[in-house]
């Protein structure tokens, strides 16, 4: 027991239990156990963070394509029409109905998918063009393409949807390589991504191996189809999610939220056959209709003002897909 006098000058008590053996024992084993969790906890976000995307997938493999004639033209078919990676390595033009590529910025980067608009943090695709893929070896380009890890090996997050290329034949993503290496160079500095937590660290859980598939028989329409819906990622945008995750029996659902900078609130639509609330109603020639309006010039010029109906739905891409590939999806 301990007596020392207060600011008013009365005695203030302060009486001390000694810990007994035992207690200290107990203190000493809890401190040893808080101190291993905290040890562990900083092993695993560091392996997570720093070891975990070069574990996940095997280096670059040491290949070279032969950059034909025909697969440039089959990778820019597939790099302008179905895939899109042209559409969201540029910056499109937000006051046009569709959001339609500005010229001149084709495969430069920078475009900003926003917290704002519904990811977990600020996303930038990169410049693709030679100016800054120069460096880049083809086997460097498919890894990333297809299996999500960067050239100096950090984990890309897959607003790029490398889990949908890496399903491909990758005949076909040697063609895409093949056309990028095509475009004009274009020089310009594209802001670093910055995930949110917890998804910094996450985003390294993220890359894995290709499960390059053969592409079907153009005869055979569904498995064909289900290709060509794939490699499109139809269903990054038309599939709800909670917490980065689609849900569960909600394939092609519709309902994904995406907030526009002007404050309009979009949701992706329900492209399942339901009659109801889908597009079980729509025949094959509608379908089909709805995708060669937009190769109309005057869509192209179309201003949009401020709570007017819009849409992210890169419609001026997907106007070029061939007949029997939209017939096919």
């Amino acid at each position: 027991m301990n007596t020392e006098r207060n600011f008013r000058g009365t005695p203030t008590v302060h009486t001390y239990f000694p810990l007994t053996p035992c207690m200290k024992k107990v203190l000493k084993i809890t401190l040893i156990i808080l101190a291993v969790i905290v040890v562990a906890i900083t092993a695993v976000v560091g392996y997570v963070k720093t070891a975990l995307p070069g574990a996940n997938v095997a280096d670059a493999s040491d290949i070279k394509i032969e950059y034909t004639a025909e697969r440039i033209e089959r990778g820019k078919y597939l790099a302008n029409a179905v895939a899109m990676c042209i559409d969201c390595h540029s910056i499109r033009d937000l006051s046009v109905f569709g959001a339609p590529m500005i010229a001149g910025t084709e495969g430069k980067g920078g475009e900003k998918f926003s917290k704002e608009l519904g990811f977990p943090g600020d996303f930038y695709p990169p410049n693709i063009t030679p100016a800054a893929l120069g460096t880049w070896t083809d086997g460097e380009l498919l890894r990333a393409i297809t299996e999500g890890v960067s050239k100096d090996g950090h984990a890309l997050f897959p607003v790029m949807p490398y889990l949908s290329f890496g399903q491909m034949d990758k005949e076909d993503i040697y063609s895409i390589i093949a056309y990028i290496r095509t475009l004009k160079p274009i020089e310009s500095t594209v802001p670093a991504s910055e995930p949110m937590f917890p998804v910094n660290i996450l985003i390294n859980t993220m890359p894995k191996p290709a499960s390059f598939t053969t592409i079907p028989s153009k005869d055979e329409l569904v498995p064909y189809g289900k290709y060509l819906l794939t490699m499109a990622a139809c269903s990054e945008c038309h599939t709800p999610m909670d917490k980065g995750k689609p849900l569960e029996g909600k394939y092609l659902a519709g309902g994904l939220k995406f907030n526009l900078p002007d404050g309009t609130v979009l949701r992706s639509a329900n492209i399942t056959p339901d009659k109801q609330t889908g597009i079980g109603n729509w025949t094959e020639e509608y379908f089909i209709s709805r995708f060669k309006m937009y190769s109309d010039s005057a869509y192209v010029q179309h201003k949009v003002v401020p709570k007017e109906f819009k849409t992210l739905m890169p419609w001026f891409g997907y106007t070029n897909m061939e007949t029997h590939d939209l017939k096919a999806i």
